[in-house]
């Protein structure tokens, strides 16, 4: 529901700078269409760029009021001279437990009642709230995204008869970018000329292509369904040398998480990306619980992931082809030689997508599937 060219105002109130606002930070770094301001009362007439690192000039201001008189400078009719876009303000937290602090709710009556729309990739699904839904303008809407598609199938391995190449992110843990590796790839292929395809799992990756699923909306049972209509559906009318790039979910490292299997039995991927931050050696908010070593990891992702698939499918069982390493915390110097020593470490090409691009990774990918 949210066009590529809508413009964007981004709710981020108090997560500018840190990881509950990562859906939001997601969207500055990797939304190519236009994104008009971003509500932050804690870095109001800041730098974006200095704040965080993202370099687009886009206004941070404390409050939806604020915001209001630049709406004048959005798009004022699309390309075909039909109706202007409407702006579309955008929950851009994922607060625990999925509420909303006071500020918040506030600046979204506001934006309603200014007659833009509302997405959300929240759990509390926003549209069921009276007040909000009563303020909705004629012909305007509320998304919320984290829902269960209907007429959900139980997962029969379709997915592994598509023509072209699978590539799944998986993770040695939770918010390590999974979802950025991919789009660093996709961008890469694109300035090849390829057919790369993604599929966002997840909020941020649903707000940036329009598409996907939000995988942890959905019954146990019907997640790899999900999963497999959603590669499905991006794969139409693919050739053999389209790429679908499946955005990973959870860890199998983490005591909390289901998502990964789904994801390999509903995309049946014919290579996996290993995503680990560098120097991490256990799960990042269960300090107790040790991260195996790579190699480990790798064999063992690599032995699930040979199950559950057809005879006679046209790939053979995938495995972790190359690696992205998350060295976002680290110096130039340091972040290279973390790089190199995981590159000795596997035996696998290793890169930093985010840092260097994804140009690396997708040739090695390209060059090992054949």
């Amino acid at each position: 529901m949210l066009s590529a060219a809508a413009p964007v105002v981004l709710l981020l109130h108090h997560g500018l700078d840190n990881l509950g606002g990562k859906t939001g930070l997601t969207l500055l770094r990797y939304r190519s269409g236009p994104i008009l301001a971003v509500i932050d009362p804690d870095h109001a007439g800041g730098c974006l760029r200095e704040i965080t690192g993202i370099d687009r000039a886009i206004p941070v201001v404390a409050s939806m009021a604020q915001v209001l008189p630049l709406l004048t400078s959005a798009p004022s009719s699309r390309a075909d001279g039909s109706d202007p876009y409407t702006p579309v303000a955008v929950v851009g937290l994922a607060p625990a437990g999925g509420r909303l602090d006071e500020g918040v709710r506030a600046d979204l009556e506001i934006a309603l009642q200014a007659g833009l729309c509302l997405a959300s990739g929240l759990h509390t699904r926003l549209g069921d709230d009276p007040h909000l839904a009563a303020l909705v303008q004629p012909g305007r809407w509320i998304w919320d995204l984290r829902q269960e598609p209907a007429d959900l199938p139980v997962a029969s391995a379709l997915a592994a008869s598509l023509p072209g190449r699978r590539w799944l992110a998986v993770g040695s843990d939770m918010s390590v970018g999974k979802m950025s590796a991919c789009l660093e790839l996709q961008a890469a292929a694109a300035s090849r000329g390829l057919d790369a395809r993604f599929v966002g799992t997840g909020q941020a990756g649903i707000l940036i292509s329009g598409r996907g699923v939000a995988l942890d909306a959905v019954r146990v049972d019907y997640a790899a369904g999900a999963v497999e209509r959603a590669v499905l559906d991006a794969a139409e009318a693919a050739g053999p040398d389209t790429l679908v790039l499946v955005e990973g979910q959870g860890s199998f490292c983490h005591p909390g998480s289901s998502a990964t299997l789904p994801l390999l039995r509903g995309s049946q991927p014919t290579a996996l990306l290993l995503v680990h931050r560098a120097g991490q050696a256990t799960i990042r908010n269960h300090p107790q619980i040790p991260l195996p070593p790579l190699n480990e990891l790798i064999t063992t992702l690599e032995a699930i992931a040979a199950l559950a698939r057809p005879q006679g499918a046209a790939a053979p069982p995938p495995r972790v082809r190359a690696i992205a390493l998350n060295t976002g915390h680290l110096g130039a110097d340091a972040a290279a030689e973390a790089i190199a020593a995981t590159a000795a470490l596997t035996g696998l090409t290793c890169h930093d997508p985010v840092r260097a691009g994804g140009g690396g990774l997708l040739e090695a990918l390209l060059a090992q599937a054949g």
